[in-house]
Parts: C-alpha cells; structure tokens; sequence
C-alpha cells in the first residue's frame, strides 16, 4: 500500500472523531446539570452567507426567545442560532448553562451521542494504523469492538425510543428549503443542493413551525401538501423526527453479532 493510500485510511475516522467532538459541548450542557425550561420564541430570521463564488458558509435562523431568568425571576430577551425553522410565538426547550442559552431539542435526532462518535473516530484511526503497520490481530480487535460498539449503541437507542410514551402528530409539508452544498464546475456538472421539508403542525391547539433535519439529494423526495410524520414526548416536551423502527434494530443485533463472532475469532486466532 502506498503512501496516499494509507493516508486515505484515516480520513473517515478523523471526520467521524471531529463531527462528535464539534457537539460534545452541547451534549454536556443538556446532560451534566444545566438548566432546561421553555422560551417562546419571539422572532426567526433566516441567515444565509456565501462567498465570492457563491457557495453558502452560514446557514442558520437567528432566533429571538423569551425566558424566565433563574437567578432574578425576571422574562428575559435571548439571541440563539439553530438549523430548524420555528414560528413566532412557538413554545421551544432552552437548555441555559452559566450564562449560556441553547436550543434543547437537537440532540434528539442522533442516534449517536457525541463520545460515542469521538469513540468510534478514535477506533477507525487506530485501525488504520494497525493496517498501514501490517498488525492484523490488533486491526481485527479494533473492528471488533467497532462494530460490536456500534450494534450495542443502536440497540439502546431503539430500546430507549421504545419506552417512552411518543404521541405521533401529524405534519404537513409547508414548503421545500434547498440548501446549497456546491456549485458546479468544469469536472462536476451542476450546482448540489440538499432538500429539507418545512413543516406545519398543531400541538395544544397551536400551529407551530418545523424544519426538519431529514433531507435529502433528490429534488422531488419531498411534495408541497404531502404529509409526514413528527412525535411528541410528553414528559421530556420534545418533538422528534425519529421512532424506534424494527428494522434499525435489527441492524443494530447484526453489528453486534459480527462484532462479537469476529472478537471470538480474533482471539481464537491469537492464542
């Protein structure tokens, strides 16, 4: 193998441990003791900036909520940035740590959490490692605890979906938003967009607003006045886009066996 492409072995791993690490902060704030209460959101203007040649560097809606302050039991006037689209007058979770206010809700929609990627990142570039180094005993303890991480991470995830109480609502899509991710050139034809769905629903009687963060490539994937599905967890007051489905746990029992059988083979091999 040369050097380019031993090189190459490492960059899904990298990606992997920097996307976890890039929301490990906000995965602690919404687990080690901060503050989460509701905000009504007063404002939502939609941020988009591209450079020169066109292509999107920021692309968020600044929202302007109402809270209650802890320490002054005092409403207060909060600035925050998030993906998702909301309606004035909207009810949404605000998760405060120290002096700092974040939407709560996102983190809902992984399946897995932020160290759980960084863990998976780290392994992926260890096992590069061992296989640019020719150690296939460490390699194979590597992958298998990889894929055995990964089955048992989605069996929980499924597990925990499954025993709470979610409330299906019924959505409609209000309109389609294309996100620019490129745009064209001399070796790859066309400008690349992502398509995300705008969604109207009621909760409590009220209509609320929802960009969802399913997307996709195609342009056609999603219709104007077609329906889709969100669900509501009534203790946590979160809206979420996921429930648990058969077939991703099922996924999850096939990594976890490979995993496992593989770890078994590996050590039979060794000793």
């Amino acid at each position: 193998m040369d050097a380019f492409s031993g090189f190459l072995l490492y960059i899904p791993g990298i990606i992997i441990f920097l996307v976890g690490s890039g929301r490990f902060r906000q995965w602690v704030g919404l687990h080690s003791g901060g503050t989460t209460f509701e905000g009504t959101v007063l404002s939502c203007h939609h941020v988009v900036k591209k450079n020169k040649n066109g292509q999107e560097i920021y692309n968020y809606y600044d929202l302007l909520v109402e809270v209650m302050n802890p320490k002054t039991g005092k409403m207060e006037k909060q600035p925050l940035k998030t993906p998702t689209e909301y309606s004035v007058g909207q009810q949404i979770r605000v998760n405060r740590m120290g002096n700092q206010y974040r939407i709560a809700e996102q983190e809902t929609e992984f399946i897995f959490t932020p160290w759980q990627m960084m863990i998976g990142g780290a392994l992926l570039i260890l096992l590069a490692l061992f296989q640019n180094q020719g150690k296939e005993v460490p390699a194979m303890i590597c992958l298998s605890v990889l894929l055995a991480g990964a089955g048992a991470a989605i069996i929980f995830d499924q597990i925990s979906i499954r025993k709470k109480n979610l409330i299906r609502l019924d959505a409609e899509i209000a309109e389609v938003y294309a996100r620019q991710i490129s745009r064209g050139t001399k070796i790859v034809k066309g400008d690349k967009f992502t398509y995300y769905p705008v969604v109207r629903y009621k909760l409590d009687g009220k209509e609320n607003l929802r960009r969802c963060t399913v997307n996709s490539s195609q342009e056609n994937s999603f219709k104007v006045g077609s329906h889709m599905d969100l669900y509501y967890d009534p203790d946590a007051k979160v809206i979420s886009e996921r429930r648990e489905r058969t077939g991703v746990l099922v996924l999850g029992l096939i990594l976890l066996a490979i995993g496992l059988l593989a770890a078994a083979s590996t050590i039979s091999v060794a000793l």
